[in-house]
């Protein structure tokens, strides 16, 4: 695989092949590439460690590198996951937050290795792009909620 001239580098502390191989097996159109060893050891490691591994998420080139634990990860960064429907909504926030993740509120979740998701029916998406009342009630129904709940968006819609 070509390496693309923009793609999302994301720093774990040395796990970056378990996380894309999760990743890999929980999102469609989504894999793992190549993995890069050290050719000799270094001051945090050996000779053979994995360095970097390319990976896509839904279709979106990444490099996950192993820098170590001094680089965390804040929900400044994030990747945001339109789903179709509840069955959609659950599959996705259940394997990541199943996965020793964490919940947070307004769809948003932790992986196990820290990266920040958030799992967002097209639903409250719409709701919000439409503004007015129906945006002020769909928004005001998920400030409650953690994992969104979309039969309660769609009745906030409706008024």
């Amino acid at each position: 695989m070509d390496t693309p001239k923009n793609l999302i580098c994301i720093m774990y502390d040395k796990d970056a092949e378990q996380a894309a191989r999760f990743y890999a097996e929980v999102f469609p159109n989504s894999s793992v590439g190549a993995v890069h060893r050290a050719p000799a050891d270094y001051p945090s490691g050996q000779a053979g460690d994995v360095l970097t591994v390319e990976f896509t998420v839904l279709g979106i080139p990444c490099i996950g590198v192993n820098g170590g634990p001094y680089f965390k990860h804040t929900e400044a960064f994030s990747f945001q996951i339109a789903t179709e429907d509840q069955a959609e909504t659950d599959k996705y926030w259940n394997a990541i937050v199943n996965n020793n993740g964490k919940e947070s509120m307004c769809g948003w979740c932790k992986d196990r290795w820290g990266v920040s998701w958030q799992i967002t029916p097209r639903t409250l998406t719409e709701a919000m792009s439409r503004g007015g009342d129906e945006a002020k009630r769909a928004f005001t129904a998920m400030m409650n909620m953690r994992k969104i709940d979309v039969a309660a968006i769609d009745e906030a819609r409706r008024g």
